[in-house]
């Protein structure tokens, strides 16, 4: 969607330079808007050697095999976001391990995507049959003869490498700023 009218107090917003940038601006007020932004989140959950993928039962990617994972809410940390998706979608318990991959589309709708290595806690999946109607835990061999999203079989071939764990969550990122977020590179 685009912005035609400020957030804050409903004046028309009028085009100014901002750091180098054309920007939309309040002429009334401070506010400026800086773009749209979608983040989105995916999980990458291994058992007994099978990775955890999900059959998507709407678009965008309808029929095809993915891993489980959605969108941020305004208010939820972003590791409570990837575990709620996962056990809305699939049932399936899991806690964060790190973040091993970031994908970026800039578009008009700017979408960031982090992809976290999860550790599998419990459960059985069991597709919600709203977002996703079939999911299972599958081996790369399974895979070949599945509908699988290119991006996903990606993400599946690092997961299934072992990989370092990426970022990890800071437990006490800034104490000055409550729910703020911190990841960095685990020390070895």
């Amino acid at each position: 969607m685009e912005a035609h009218y400020c957030l804050s107090c409903g004046q028309r917003l009028e085009i100014r330079n901002i750091g180098g940038e054309n920007r939309k601006a309040c002429p009334g007020c401070s506010f400026v808007f800086w773009g749209n932004y979608s983040i989105g989140v995916g999980a990458l959950i291994m058992k007994d050697e099978k990775i955890l993928l999900v059959r998507r039962r709407q678009d965008p990617g309808k029929g095809l095999w993915t891993n489980p994972g959605g969108y941020i809410e305004q208010y939820e940390p972003i590791e409570k976001t990837i575990v709620r998706e996962v056990f809305e979608e699939t049932g399936i318990t899991t806690r964060v391990n790190g973040i091993i991959a970031l994908g970026d589309l800039p578009r008009n709708v700017h979408n960031v995507y982090l992809v976290f290595l999860m550790d599998y806690v419990e459960g059985h999946p069991q597709p919600d049959k709203v977002e996703v109607d079939d999911a299972g835990f599958f081996s790369l061999n399974d895979m070949e003869s599945m509908n699988v999203a290119d991006l996903t079989h990606r993400l599946a071939r690092i997961a299934f490498q072992q990989p370092s764990y990426g970022l990890i969550s800071d437990p006490k990122p800034i104490p000055s700023l409550p729910g703020y977020g911190l990841y960095h590179v685990q020390r070895l």
